[in-house]
């Protein structure tokens, strides 16, 4: 197992049979390497994201979703522009230097709508950086937010095989639109970031190694992989959730494929266990995307059941991410934390 991590090490591309073989593994020592090489580039430093979640509506029915059309039990509701300003300002004042906007793919917000709330933003506060997640759009809609002032866009791929993917989606969406947007908004000049979750319906470790070549074919600035989390309202709400350790073995595996990657610690891996985030801090993660958004609306955004941090004040969520940082060596900076390229 040394020799593969090695070879991650020296830029060389796996075969499938080694990813595999790393996927399987059950050695600190890829963790260990995962965590020296991110420490070699971002320090013990961990960056902030302020996640604001914009809008629970989505035309989307993807199985897996509990903010899917279909599910009926949504209370759904859309944030205001005052809103999102005060989750702004309430972050700011927390020290977060990037706001993420997310929501289901609703078509109230549209592009002037969009357009006009990221100017405000970056108006009022233009050291920070505006990441979006609001789905798949049109290249020239990406284009419009991106003159307007985003910088970075997440938009998970959920998988590079096309045959899991109808296993994920209904018929009316498809991979090849999923990826011709990832490519419309690099060239466009976004930060990207792509990504997929472990142990989704149908997923194999095959699955995962096409993703993680994929990704290493794409090149993105970011990478979000969780857990897979069944959510009660949805077709897979008797699954499994996915694997901590495999998705911890995951992460370091990314972080050793590409040192500058910048790979987020996520709720939902908080969410299947107590210490998830803290342990993929230490297998190479080196962001933390607390939620700004008010509590009424945490409470309603449940893209999957038992999540964390859907009560409680934002600034005393944060004070406490902050300090389970600190006891295992990390410290949570105030800073835009943008990709860096070596």
């Amino acid at each position: 197992m040394k020799n593969l991590v090695d070879k991650l090490e020296k830029s060389q591309i796996l075969s499938h049979s080694e990813i595999k073989t790393l996927l399987n593994s059950k050695d600190n020592y890829l963790h260990q390497r995962a965590r020296h090489v991110a420490k070699t580039i971002y320090g013990n430093k961990i960056f902030a994201r302020g996640l604001i979640e914009v809008t629970n509506y989505c035309k989307q029915d993807c199985y897996y979703c509990g903010l899917r059309r279909s599910n009926n039990h949504v209370q759904r509701y859309r944030l205001s522009e005052a809103q999102i300003l005060d989750c702004c300002k309430t972050g700011y004042n927390l020290g977060f230097r990037t706001f993420v906007m997310q929501g289901g793919e609703d078509g109230h917000y549209t592009d002037n709508t969009m357009a006009a709330l990221i100017t405000k933003i970056k108006s009022q506060y233009p050291d920070c950086a505006i990441t979006l997640s609001i789905g798949e759009r049109s290249r020239e809609s990406y284009k419009r937010l991106y003159e307007a002032g985003a910088d970075r866009y997440l938009l998970r791929h959920e998988t590079a095989n096309n045959a899991h993917y109808s296993q994920l989606h209904p018929s009316e969406m498809s991979l090849s639109s999923r990826k011709e947007c990832l490519q419309n908004l690099k060239e466009i000049g976004y930060q990207v970031g792509c990504g997929f979750m472990v142990g989704s319906p149908g997923q194999t470790l095959d699955h995962i190694a096409d993703d993680l070549l994929f990704i290493q074919e794409i090149n993105p600035a970011m990478v979000g992989v969780g857990p897979f989390v069944p959510h009660s309202s949805t077709p897979f709400a008797n699954r499994q959730a996915g694997d901590l350790w495999l998705t911890l073995n995951i992460l370091a595996i990314l972080r050793l494929m590409k040192p500058n990657f910048l790979l987020p610690a996520t709720t939902a891996l908080g969410s299947i266990h107590a210490k998830g985030r803290e342990h993929a801090v230490l297998a190479g993660a080196n962001v933390i995307m607390p939620n700004l958004s008010p509590t009424d609306a945490r409470q309603k955004y449940l893209l999957y059941d038992n999540k964390i941090s859907t009560d409680g004040e934002t600034a005393a969520n944060f004070s406490n991410i902050k300090q389970s940082m600190k006891e295992i060596g990390y410290e949570i900076i105030s800073a835009r934390g943008d990709y860096l390229e070596i």
